[in-house]
């Protein structure tokens, strides 16, 4: 038996409200990186070279995995 891939049929997440310059700042933060591999499971029209479609996003293979656990921190309340 051959198993088969699920492929997301909803668009991404439109991002949430922040304040003018922290949008900014977060707009270009986790975009077109050069290690950005786009992960071929999804729609070939979501490569957008945005993080969150990377192969290696929240992997142990991603060489930012770390920037991206402090931004999560960041968002938790204390």
């Amino acid at each position: 038996m051959k198993g088969s891939f699920r492929t997301p049929v909803h668009p991404p997440l439109p991002s949430r409200s922040l304040p003018a310059e922290v949008e900014e700042f977060d707009e270009d933060r986790f975009v077109n990186r050069p290690c950005y591999q786009f992960n071929h499971q999804l729609l070939p029209a979501w490569d957008d070279k945005h993080c969150s479609h990377c192969r290696y996003y929240l992997t142990a293979r991603c060489p930012h995995i770390d920037e991206f656990l402090d931004d999560v921190e960041d968002l938790t309340p204390e």
